[in-house]
């Protein structure tokens, strides 16, 4: 059976996170769901997977919980995987449900227009229309929208100083922004109506609604897209791509730089090869031994059982 792979995001003022907290636990306590929750007082972020049972069990049960009523306006994205691409299910409480440290910024209350998938190719054709790539820079790196503004940003909460920096709402009357399941662009057209930008757009569900919905011969996405989990990459149809993480640094690997004289599996890759020290290189290649010798048990094991 498939594994299906379920992200979803929705700002809603919630309370009592500790006892929500437990009640999810105890929903994902059976084994079947594997993945990450995020609760804070601006709403809930997931991203899990399972059974299609056991996700429309946890949807579901969502929709029946007093707290998120309003989740007709969930913005939900699924996909199908093999296997379950993360090894356990954690619900975790934090003070946003994505981090952005910007005061008085509610996309409950002020949001940019939603542009749907399939209209987004008309909107960022226009040449008055300025289009910015929300993610962070190593994300950039993988793939992103033709002509795209890269902000270069290490983290998201660095944007704002992106904006003050480069943009000018006198000038820049037109802004469309996107990012990979449209939870970051919420807040920052959020943030840039309140800069004083007039006409803020934002691409609803993302890159990933975008390359499940535009078929690949209509789409202006080049390369692949980062996702936060161990399929590392997708593509148009949301199937995986080419990328893995080193397992050192945590950097996504293209085929060419896994070809690279400095990827050594496990232990380094072009990103990390240079500031790797004796120590550290010492501590990988145990770990690599460990792994190794744990796979060849776990084989001589299933070889015994058959």
């Amino acid at each position: 059976m498939s594994i299906v792979v379920a992200s979803f995001y929705q700002f809603v003022p919630l309370d009592n996170l500790d006892s929500l907290r437990s009640q999810l636990l105890e929903l994902g306590g059976d084994g079947h769901l594997k993945g990450t929750l995020i609760l804070a007082p601006e709403g809930i972020n997931a991203t899990v997977a399972g059974p299609p049972m056991a996700i429309e069990a946890l949807i579901d049960t969502l929709r029946q919980m007093p707290q998120f009523q309003g989740l007709e306006r969930l913005e939900y994205k699924e996909s199908q995987h093999q296997t379950p691409p993360f090894q356990r299910f954690k619900v975790r409480i934090k003070p946003e449900i994505v981090t952005f440290k910007q005061e008085d910024i509610n996309p409950q209350d002020t949001v940019g227009t939603y542009i749907q998938a399939t209209d987004w190719n008309q909107l960022i054709s226009n040449p008055d229309v300025t289009l910015i790539d929300t993610r962070n820079e190593f994300e950039v790196e993988m793939g992103t929208f033709k002509g795209a503004k890269n902000p270069k940003t290490a983290s998201f909460t660095e944007f704002p100083d992106y904006i003050k920096e480069e943009l000018d709402p006198e000038t820049t009357p037109k802004v469309a922004m996107f990012c990979t399941g449209g939870i970051r662009c919420e807040k920052a057209t959020s943030y840039l109506l309140k800069q004083g930008f007039k006409e803020v757009y934002h691409l609803k569900g993302g890159i990933l609604k975008y390359l499940e919905d535009v078929p690949e011969e209509e789409s202006l996405w080049e390369g692949d897209c980062f996702v936060f989990d161990e399929r590392v990459a997708v593509r148009h149809g949301l199937e995986p791509g080419e990328y893995e993480l080193c397992l050192s640094c945590g950097h996504p690997l293209s085929p060419d730089e896994r070809n690279s004289p400095h990827y050594d599996w496990g232990i380094s890759c072009p990103h990390c090869y240079e500031h790797l020290s004796d120590e550290k290189r010492r501590r990988r290649e145990e770990k690599v031994r460990q792994l190794q010798l744990q796979r060849q048990r776990q084989a001589v094991s299933e070889g015994n059982q058959t």
